[in-house]
Order: C-alpha cells, then structure tokens, then sequence
C-alpha cells in the first residue's frame, strides 16, 4: 500500500508543474523527440531534461535513445493508477457527504419535532 500511495505521490508532483503537464499534454498523440517537446519552452535543453527526468521518475513517460536521438512516449497506465486513485478518495468524500447529508437532515426533523411539542 504504501509504495501504491509513493507511485501515486510521484505522478501528483510531477504534475504540479506547467511545463511537465504540457508534456504529458503533448504525448497524448504519441511518442516524440525531446528536442520537438522543448520547442515551445524558453529554456535550455539541460534545464528541460530534468523536467524529462522528473516524468520519467514518475513512471508518467518512458524515454529511449536511438543515437543522439532521444524519444519520450506517455506511459497511459501510470496517469490510470492516480485516476483510480483519485476515484477512491471520491467515493470516501461522497459517502463522508452523504453521512453528513443524513445527520443535518435527521437533525432538522429533530428540532420541528421539539419545537411542536412547545407550542
């Protein structure tokens, strides 16, 4: 569990950042060349590889180098692991909601039934 809840850590911090989101954006129509995936960044090559390192940490991407040439590609099941993870912890504040839905609910009734008896 606690290497699930580490992996699933990973993705979100990776995450967090613009320029790694936009990768992961741009991989969503398939693998590309780093040097494609940097085009569009106002950075130097070295600073936007350790954005690269960061989503290949996470298990987000997968890189592999055929001479200079190095190419990343989404790894789609890893963003399923916190999408499932992200459905659990909906189902756990849905229900926290429903139970508060009922106690306000049982509450109210309680204090009609208590101001009836008063009049």
């Amino acid at each position: 569990m606690a290497n699930y809840q580490d992996s699933v850590s990973d993705v979100f911090h990776a995450l967090a950042d613009p320029t790694r989101c936009a990768i992961v954006c741009a991989l969503v129509g398939g693998a590309q060349t780093v040097s494609s995936l940097a085009a569009p960044f106002d950075m130097a090559l070295p600073s936007f590889m350790k954005h690269v390192t960061v989503l290949e940490r996470s298990g987000l991407i997968r890189t592999s180098k055929a001479g200079r040439t190095r190419t990343c590609e989404l790894v789609p099941e890893t963003l399923s692991q916190a999408e499932q993870w992200l459905a659990e912890q909906r189902a756990v504040w849905e229900a926290r909601s429903d139970r508060m839905v009922d106690f306000v609910e049982r509450l109210h009734q309680e204090e009609q039934t208590h101001a009836g008896k008063r009049r």
